[in-house]
């Protein structure tokens, strides 16, 4: 109970950002219920659960502060996701940083300006 299940991205256009999802993390994407909604595959069965946390609300956009849900993604090249993220109309919000002991995250943002992180998990990182 009281697990996080649910993470809906809203977009103004559909098509170009699944296919910034598609090409970034590898997501696919299936139509399912009302039209324009889609059901997102976005994790391998058995993987790791969902962290959340509370923080104090800041700008990731400029002057337009992060309201919803933050999402964090777990990728395995900060870097290369970076590059397809950009080729595929996304935007680069912060570079990528390090956190100790967790690993390095960037943050974008999807083509409808959706703040999304990617984070490679590295335990070792300094």
């Amino acid at each position: 109970m009281n697990e996080l299940s649910h993470v809906a991205i809203n977009a103004d256009d559909l098509p170009l950002t699944r296919r910034f999802y598609q090409a970034a993390f590898g997501w696919e994407f299936a139509p399912w219920g009302p039209p324009g909604f889609y059901r997102i595959d976005a994790g391998a069965p058995g993987g790791p659960g969902v962290t959340a946390a509370l923080q104090q609300r800041r700008d990731l956009l400029p002057n337009r502060p992060t309201t919803g849900f933050e999402c964090t993604i777990a990728v395995a090249d900060v870097a290369a996701t970076r590059t397809t993220a950009l080729a595929a109309g996304g935007q680069v919000l912060m570079e990528t940083t390090t956190i100790a002991g967790v690993g390095h995250l960037l943050w974008l943002a999807d083509p409808s300006g959706n703040v999304v992180g990617a984070m490679t998990y590295d335990s070792t990182a300094h």
